[in-house]
This record gives structure tokens, sequence and C-alpha cells, in this order.
């Protein structure tokens, strides 16, 4: 009797959640192809330390290749996957080739979301991978340059006006790390300007920054970003996006650079499973992350809407990483003619970093701000970066940073053209 042929289980997206199941699969007797249009796996809570001249990109990026190397079984492919036919069993990819397989881990994350204002994007970069890091990066870093060369002072504030929309957890970061930079880092690296008099003006649509959280978790976010000198606006919502500022409401507000932290919208590959999607466009799956209807296909992180405690799981790192590995071993329980298990989520809290010895942290109900916070923060993420070398830069990068209040990254790249986009008569 010959053996049956070994399966062929696909993962689409190299993220938290595509990652987590790579590495359970990538050890099991079945071939494993993963996809991503990246060749890193890209640790996505530390992007803003990027955008802020904190971190280098490489220090938050890890080729996929190698943390998956000298696994025979397991191929790495840099793709970008078109479709999904999940009748067929095949993924179509680029350039005309497509891949069969008999289990798939659709993890393709979200994208920004500009509530039906695409034209917003090129005036607002968000914040989802390193391309917009950099990009940042440069208009604020460049905003400071021109300014230093401008003597008029009402054509001067705009360029040292930064407008970040959106309060939730990249929002409150992006702030807190802007006015910090503005205070300290770079306060004695100018002789025209006063870096210390940028604004930086974070805009809310609802009642409370980190609405997701506890209200007394916001309640001291809020109160430390003050402390910060950032400017909060609640209960106001960006009407349009221009080239010389932003329109709240009926109030316009001239700034040079708007960042956007308002909101997201899932891959559009949940489209092709033929299933139902939740109103924010994730697909509704089975308690057991699988796609209704599909057994062999499951979906993870930001592209699924788990349910819990009468919403739907949490879209940060910790759920996508417990989906991932819960994916992966319901694939093996299938492989194995076990029924599969549903997943329950472990809430691990929700912490962020407002600046230097400020953050915010609850778990399991037990609020904690300033240094015991931001310690904690700092640990966590240590823990979850991928490589030793990571974890020993990033760590290395912090501490210099703490001891001399300064960011080890200011460097402006893209050129002249582009910065004139971002910064009209530079």
């Amino acid at each position: 009797m010959q053996n049956s042929p070994k399966k062929h289980a696909v993962i689409v997206g190299a993220g938290f959640a595509g990652l987590e199941a790579a590495k359970i699969l990538a050890r099991e007797d079945l071939d494993l192809t993963v996809v991503d249009s990246h060749n890193y796996h890209l640790f996505q809570p530390l992007l803003y330390q990027v955008a802020s001249a904190a971190l280098s990109p490489a220090d938050i990026a890890t080729p996929v290749r190698a943390v998956l190397r000298g696994l025979p079984s397991t191929e790495v492919l840099m793709a970008t996957v078109e479709k999904i036919d999940p009748v067929a069993r095949s993924v179509q990819l680029d350039r005309g080739q497509s891949l069969t397989y008999d289990y798939l881990v659709l993890a393709t994350g979200a994208r920004h979301s500009y509530f039906n204002h695409p034209e917003w994007e090129p005036l607002a970069p968000g914040l989802k991978n390193l391309e917009d890091a950099t990009e940042i990066r440069r208009r604020i870093l460049t905003a400071f340059e021109v300014a230093e060369r401008v003597e008029d002072p009402a054509a001067r504030d705009p360029l040292l006006t930064f407008v970040i929309v959106g309060g939730g957890p990249t929002g409150i970061e992006l702030a807190g790390a802007i006015s910090e930079l503005s205070r300290y880092a770079i306060s004695n690296d100018f002789n025209h300007i006063n870096t210390k008099s940028a604004t930086v003006i974070l805009v809310e649509a609802g009642p409370r920054i980190l609405a997701a959280g506890p209200e007394t978790l916001s309640a001291k976010a809020h109160k430390q970003l003050e402390k910060l000198g950032v400017k909060i606006r609640l209960n106001q919502r960006v009407t349009a996006i221009r080239a010389d500022g932003v329109e709240i409401g009926t109030d316009f507000l001239a700034a040079r650079t708007v960042i956007w932290a308002a909101g997201v919208q899932p891959s559009p590959l949940g489209n092709d499973l033929g299933t139902p999607l939740d109103k924010g466009g994730r697909v509704l799956v089975a308690p057991d992350l699988s796609v209704p209807g599909h057994p062999e296909v499951y979906v993870c992180g930001d592209l699924a809407a788990v349910p819990w405690k009468g919403g739907i799981v949490p879209g940060q790192a910790p759920g996508a990483m417990q989906e991932g590995r819960h994916a992966a071993r319901n694939i093996l329980r299938q492989i194995r003619g076990m029924p599969t298990a549903p997943f329950k989520y472990t809430d691990k809290g929700s912490m962020a970093t407002i600046g230097r010895a400020m953050a915010v942290a609850e778990f399991k109900g037990l609020i904690m701000q300033g240094r015991l916070a931001w310690i904690a923060w700092l640990v966590v993420h240590i823990f979850y970066l991928i490589g030793f070398r990571n974890r020993l830069l990033v760590l290395i990068q912090w501490a210099w940073s703490y001891l001399t209040f300064q960011r080890g990254t200011r460097l402006i790249t893209g050129g002249p053209d582009r910065a004139r986009v971002a910064h009209p008569g530079a």
C-alpha cells in the first residue's frame, strides 16, 4: 500500500497570524507555501518609532526566509495574490502563476480606510508598512528643514503644525512621539527656529481617545498627552484634507503635515471567498476560524471577524498570533482525521506608549500609567520582536535615546521632488 501524497497548505500573508501558522505547519509532514508581497515580516506595533526617527526600518523587520530557513518542505514566495478560487482550491498570483492547495490560511491584514475619500491619501499618509513609515518620517523632518529657511512667521507656523487624525493607539503614539521629537531630540539642532514651539494636534471624531479601551485608560492617556503639549480635539470630524491643511467641521486648520490614523479596511481578498462579511468588510468566520462552506480555508488577523464579548477580537498582534496558531493546529487535526476545535481568545490587555517614561496599560481591569506602564511596554515589545539581533539593536537604541534624548535615524530620503509635493514652496 502506497503512502498518501503530502497535503499542501498555503499561507497568504506573513504578518503576525500568517507567520505563527507557518512556524507550526513548517515542522509537520506536509508541503507548505508562504506567500507575501514583501520578503519580510514586519513588527507593526513599532512602525510609529520608525516614522518618528527613533528606530531604523531594519530594526523591526525580519526576512521571512530567515525565519523559515532549513525547512525543506517549506517554500517562500514574494508575490501578490490577485484572486482566490475556493471552489477550485487555487490561489492566483501575479505573473500568471497559480497555486493549488488542500488547506489555505488567509491572513492578509488591512490597509487604511479614508471613508470614501481616496483623494486624501497622498495628502495624509497612513501607517501600515515600512514605506508608510519612512514617508511620514520624511515629511516630519522635511517640515522642520523647510521652516528653518522661512522668515515669515505666518508662513512658518503651518510648517510647524502637525495634525494626526484618529485617536486610537497609532494616533496617540504618533502624537506623543512627534511632540517628544520637537521638544527634546532636535531642540538644539536648528539656528533659526524654536522646534519646541511646534504644534501637535490630535483630532478624534469620538468623545474620547483610545475608545476601544476602558474610560480610565483613555483619561490617563489624555492627561499624559496634554502634559507633552499635544492639543486634543474630541468630537470633531475631519471633513476635508488639502495641501495646506485640514477642515474640521466648518473650521480650517493650516498644517503642512497631516497623518492619517483614523480607520482601516480589510484586504479585498475576503470578497473572493463567497461568504458573508461584516459591515467593516471582515470575513464572518466559523467558531473554528474556518470559512462557512469551506472548512479547508481559515481566515485570521485583521481580515477575520471573530466574535468576542459582544464585539470582535481586537485587531492587534496578540489576537492575530493566537488565531494563526489555532488555525494551524486545526489544519493538523483535519489531516489526522480529528474534529476541529473552536477558537478561544485570551485577552492580553492593551497598552500604548506616549513618550519618555510615559505609557498606559490595562490588563484584566488593572490600569497602569507612567514609568511602570512604560517599562511593561518595553518588556512586552522586546519579547515579541523576532530575532536576537533585532531585540538587541532595539534595546540599545532605546537605552541611547533614554539617556541622551536623541533619535538616531533622522534621515530624509525620497528626494527633493517628493519633498516639494508634501511641502509646496519648499
